[in-house]
């Protein structure tokens, strides 16, 4: 029997759907779009005082329609990583506090829902202080904004920088590239993109063992894709 409330499927890294800009058109129920960002602000209202209270960071809500449900992405992290037994407590958690709220007459998600909550997967953008923080150690790519002068006074232009994160604190990240270490505040830097690296391929491949884990709730709409994300 499907229920509604219960945290459906703990997972590793969040998979990837196709994402709509919300701003027009309906969803395949023939919902306003827009609507699916309102219930997202409800959601959060939910749920990120109940990831805070367990001790994590809500890093991403998504909410999305799967044939007659709803999917409700949580992605989730902390200081150090997640582990497959803290995504579990979360997800329990957030299901309860969903119930809670679908209880005393709030329209949280109306009708059948499927929830998922996961850690961010290694393509996640490091766009947080905290972000970089947790990925010292890490060979990293970013776009570093030329407003500092070059050894000719003027603005260097934007570059590509590839290199490890050595230190990360709440003002600036110090880069060790071929050509040196460098410091930069983060109003100087695009979204980070962590860089594969062959060596530290072993981390990956334990990355994707959370992916599948747990059960779905109910399997009957698997076939269908899901579409029409906000975020």
């Amino acid at each position: 029997m499907t229920q509604r409330g219960r945290a459906a499927r703990p997972t590793g890294p969040a998979g990837r759907s196709r994402r709509t800009d919300g701003s027009r058109g309906s969803d395949r129920a023939g919902a306003p779009r827009g609507d699916l960002a309102a219930r997202r602000a409800r959601l959060r209202e939910v749920i990120e005082p109940v990831v805070t209270r367990e001790g994590y960071d809500l890093e991403d809500l998504s909410v999305s329609r799967a044939g007659r449900r709803h999917v409700v992405r949580v992605i989730v992290d902390a200081d150090g990583g997640i582990n497959l037994d803290a995504v579990a407590d979360v997800s329990r958690a957030v299901s309860a506090a969903l119930d809670a709220a679908e209880e005393a007459g709030g329209d949280i998600v109306a009708g059948e829902y499927q929830l998922e909550v996961s850690s961010p997967g290694v393509d996640r953008p490091l766009t947080l202080p905290r972000h970089w923080r947790r990925n010292v150690g890490r060979l990293v790519r970013v776009t570093v904004r030329g407003a500092a002068p070059g050894r000719d006074g003027q603005p260097t232009g934007d570059r590509q920088v590839t290199g490890r994160v050595t230190a990360a604190d709440d003002e600036r990240v110090v880069l060790e590239a071929d050509s040196g270490r460098s410091e930069h505040r983060y109003a100087e830097l695009g979204p980070g993109r962590v860089q594969v690296e062959f060596s530290r391929l072993d981390e990956i491949d334990e990355a994707d063992e959370f992916d599948g884990a747990g059960e779905d709730i109910d399997d009957d709409d698997d076939e269908d894709d899901v579409e029409d994300e906000e975020r």
